[in-house]
């Protein structure tokens, strides 16, 4: 069983569900290819505090809008709200957060006591860093020229942090007194660290200060209150929860339809949440648990060189490795010949599974050795990296429309498309601009972090997605062209030092499937094709294939750029990209 996808209700999928989407996809694909059953599956988080966020707001400031009154996508309408009430909580929290800061408090006699301890705190530490300040040998800093002068008294002038000062000094330091001053730039260095390690415990404790505004603020009690409510099944809040939960359910459909992503088993966290709870006295009784006085429950895991990990709380409610406990469980109990499980989630969840994996093996489940964490890296833009809560968020759906519209601008300038009806340009612009992005996406290692350059991936030359497409539609022409049969067997004829690379690499290619199903990376399919079409080309631009003399060689060279193009096409199936038949 291989799980991808897993988002949350309250927002529209964004790049980096995209690459979990193709990631995911691609691995069961080539897993079932290498000869195993697989089932896709994917755990919606359709409950918690994030999605009575966008309920809320649109309680409060929808007037009643839908997708269909609006127009929109309902992930996209859901995730407006979500924003929205990230907007209204920031706007009092800041409020709050003044206040707080200046001590006019007026919450209870405990955060009272709380806020005040912060902030005394941040006076002291405030304190000690000027008080390292002044021990600047102003006189000596001040030889090392008077830019470097001016920044520095601006920057303790205004307060500012200094810790990226001293990068200015031998940077506009003269060669000759170089020497002269490296004495003085090191005690500066080690004044910068103290100052340094000051500030950053100042903002940790105004964080402190910042978390406990956002929760005090009117706003986010009514969310909190909303979940109560939600947990208890009030109707009314449970009736909201279903019509916006389908709005998104709608929106993520079409989503996944343009992705090419499909699944064979849902899993809903709101069904799932509760799981794992009666596995924990399970748990006690065979001493892989243990209680504490409070009542909460953990597993002490520092023999293994981890940490203890809770996974019962104080309060009787079950934290997110409860419930993946349970939910592993029950997977197996809905669908007993799984032999294995595939949880593709980025790398910051790296040490979840390690635990989760340890637990589940230390339970007694056999099955546990056959648990793998398909872990990847972050994908960022050009611009820079995603947010959701400011909703700079990159929309999976936008950048597919931009990956066509791209690929329809750089068609366009190539020319090549005249005899083309309109409709046959956009299937064909959106064949290639999924293609580039798919491709450019899973032939990188999963575990390495992306830059991902939408341009960049549409290329008609290198190691791109229409590189390789274009080659596959440059064999399909050849096919086309080939006006007599090719279907009989050729033996006898002497044949090429490229036909025979090409011939081996073919032969390669079931050995390609092994490994990558073995390695969990589709990488290995994207650079075995890369690899392939090399050959390939090299074959076309050297040697006549439909000009050839020899009418033995010429039906075994068709015959050969045939079976190329078939594991093309089967090799970029197994990578849900599609081929054209011509470009």
């Amino acid at each position: 069983m291989v799980e991808y996808s897993s988002p949350n209700t309250n927002k529209p999928l964004h790049l980096g569900h995209v690459r979990n989407n193709l990631l995911g996809y691609s691995v069961a694909e080539i897993i079932k290819a290498s000869g195993k059953k697989v089932y896709k599956t994917q755990i919606i988080n359709d409950r918690g505090i994030h999605i009575c966020k966008s309920m809320l707001a649109w309680q409060r400031f929808g007037n009643g809008e839908t997708p269909q009154s609006t127009g929109l996508k309902g992930d996209k309408l859901v995730g407006n709200y979500y924003v929205l009430f990230e907007m209204k909580l920031r706007e009092q929290a800041t409020l709050i957060f003044e206040n707080y800061r200046n001590n006019h408090i007026d919450p209870p006699t405990a955060l009272e006591v709380q806020i005040k301890e912060h902030n005394e705190l941040i006076e002291k530490l405030n304190l000690k860093s000027e008080e390292e300040v002044k021990k600047l040998d102003y006189e000596a800093i001040a030889k090392l020229g008077a830019n470097f002068d001016f920044r520095l008294k601006e920057a303790i002038d205004n307060n500012l942090f200094i810790s990226s000062i001293s990068n200015f000094i031998l940077h506009i330091t003269p060669e000759s007194e170089k020497d002269v001053i490296e004495k003085k730039t090191k005690q500066f260095d080690k004044l910068v660290k103290n100052v340094t390690n000051l500030e950053s415990k100042i903002i940790v404790e105004e964080g402190k200060i910042s978390k406990i505004a956002r929760d005090s603020s009117e706003i986010m009690k009514a969310a909190q209150q909303m979940l109560l409510k939600w947990e208890a099944g009030d109707e009314e809040v449970v009736a909201l929860w279903k019509k916006m939960n389908q709005w998104v359910y709608d929106g993520f459909a079409t989503t996944y339809t343009n992705l090419g992503v499909d699944f064979d088993a849902l899993y809903y966290e709101s069904d799932t949440y509760l799981l794992g709870k009666d596995v924990v006295q399970t748990g006690i009784e065979k001493g892989v648990f243990y209680a504490k006085e409070d009542g909460s429950v953990w597993c002490d895991l520092t023999d293994d060189g981890l940490d203890e990990k809770i996974v019962l709380r104080s309060d009787g409610t079950a934290v997110y490795m409860t419930q993946d406990i349970g939910t592993a469980i029950q997977r197996v109990k809905d669908y007993p010949d799984i032999g294995g499980m595939i949880y593709t989630v980025g790398n910051e969840q790296d040490y979840h599974f390690t635990v989760l994996f340890l637990i589940l093996k230390k339970l007694g489940f056999d099955w546990s050795k056959n648990l793998a964490h398909l872990s990847y890296g972050m994908v960022d833009l050009p611009s820079g990296k995603m947010k959701s809560r400011e909703g700079t968020v990159v929309d999976a759906d936008d950048l597919m429309i931009e990956m066509s519209t791209t690929a329809k601008e750089i068609s366009q300038e190539l020319g090549k498309l005249e005899d083309y009806t309109d409709e046959e340009k956009e299937v064909l612009y959106k064949i290639i601009g999924m293609g580039a992005l798919k491709y450019f996406i899973l032939k990188v290692d999963p575990k390495k972090r992306i830059l991902f350059d939408p341009k960049e991936s549409i290329d008609f030359a290198g190691n791109t997605g229409p590189f390789i497409q274009y080659t596959y539609a440059r064999i399909q022409s050849i096919l086309r062209k080939a006006d007599f049969d090719y279907s009989a067997e050729i033996t006898g004829i002497e044949i090429d030092i490229r036909e025979k690379e090409i011939v081996k690499q073919l032969q390669e290619y079931p050995a390609a499937i092994q490994l990558a199903a073995n390695k969990q990376s589709p990488a290995v399919i994207a650079n075995y094709t890369y690899d392939l079409v090399k050959l390939y080309n090299s074959f076309f631009q050297n040697i006549y294939i439909l000009g050839e003399e020899d009418e033995a060689k010429k039906v075994f060279r068709v015959q050969l750029s045939k079976k190329v193009g078939d594991t093309i096409k089967a090799a970029f199936a197994l990578l849900g990209i599609e081929v054209p038949e011509r470009m």
